[in-house]
């Protein structure tokens, strides 16, 4: 059985990875062109979705209510990184 302490740090680890990836991706890879600005965005969404799914995941309720919460956390994530990164719903934050 996995602690909590356990469990917090399992879902904290994964935006520390993507973040490192996303860095070195931007060391290594031509074409990659995040900004300072990119990076903290990236990091607020991320770290964001992290905090709700381990709000989440450490809570007294059902599994089934936990992974239902998960999931619309998740589907908020990728919307507004979408949003964000091409513009599917064409608010003024859109990319281009």
């Amino acid at each position: 059985m996995i602690s909590r302490q356990q469990k917090t740090a399992l879902i904290y680890a994964v935006p520390c990875l993507l973040m490192a990836t996303a860095f070195f991706a931007g060391l290594f890879a031509e074409g990659w062109n995040w900004t300072a600005s990119d990076f903290a965005t990236a990091a607020a969404l991320l770290f964001g979705a992290a905090f709700f799914i381990n709000l989440a995941a450490v809570s007294q309720k059902p599994f089934f209510m936990k992974l239902m919460i998960c999931l619309s956390v998740i589907l908020v994530l990728v919307l507004i990184w979408i949003e964000l990164a091409v513009g599917i719903f064409g608010s003024p934050f859109a990319g281009n």
